[in-house]
């Protein structure tokens, strides 16, 4: 059972490129640490602002709303965007895998019920901005049940499924859907191969619901 869902997006770039880092002054990290995270923050707080504050601006200007139906805290490296019918999330982390490079990673979750998350404002706010639907699992799942599951179907099914030897996680594929499932037991993780509103995600995402409607386990993963 889905417990919240999220639309993610993300995206990066070198250390040095950020605006606080001073050549000849500073040294790109070599490893993610509380200290070099802290040093992360403190440089891409001036990115971090001004894209919070456009997308403050956005949001109150497509969705016309009035000062009580908005605000925005920045405490780099994360800005909270929290709007009447939304809470959008923007955060700054380096690499684990390579430290001198950036991650952010962009969420829009608790989604209010109503006309202005279905409306061509708010999609068009979101325009080609998001790669992810994030479904988290109230009750979480065993990987290796939803494994077992596809693999249980038989040559006839259309599903296919990839994943490690250590099975902390596995990949589902439809063909002809352009998406990829990520199951890690704790979340579902659909991810298209490029960016689209929230309404363009869920109406591609139908494909894949409907192919999981052949297996008891896997439909009750997204009810």
């Amino acid at each position: 059972m889905v417990a919240e869902i999220a639309f993610l997006a993300r995206g990066g770039g070198a250390v040095k490129a950020l605006r606080g880092f001073r050549k000849g002054h500073h040294v790109v990290p070599d490893a993610v640490t509380p200290a070099t995270s802290a040093f992360l923050a403190r440089l891409c707080a001036e990115e971090l602002a001004a894209e919070a504050e456009t997308l403050f601006q956005q949001a109150r200007t497509a969705l016309d709303y009035k000062r009580k139906d908005l605000s925005l805290q920045v405490t780099a490296p994360t800005a909270v965007l929290t709007a009447r019918d939304f809470t959008l999330e923007l955060t700054f982390a380096l690499d684990e895998g390579d430290p001198a490079r950036y991650v952010t990673r962009t969420s829009l979750q608790g989604l209010r019920p109503g006309e202005v998350i279905r409306g061509e404002a708010f999609n068009g706010l979101f325009a080609g901005r998001f790669t992810e639907i994030a479904f988290a699992l109230r009750k979480g799942v065993a990987v290796e049940a939803v494994i077992d599951a596809v693999e249980g179907l038989g040559e006839e099914s259309a599903l296919r499924v990839d994943y490690p030897s250590d099975y902390r996680e596995c990949v589902l594929t439809v063909p002809e859907v352009a998406a990829a499932v990520r199951c890690t037991g704790a979340a579902l993780e659909v991810v298209f191969p490029r960016g689209a509103s929230p309404a363009e995600l869920m109406a591609a995402f139908a494909a894949v619901r409907d192919a999981f409607g052949i297996s008891r386990v896997l439909s009750g993963l997204i009810r």
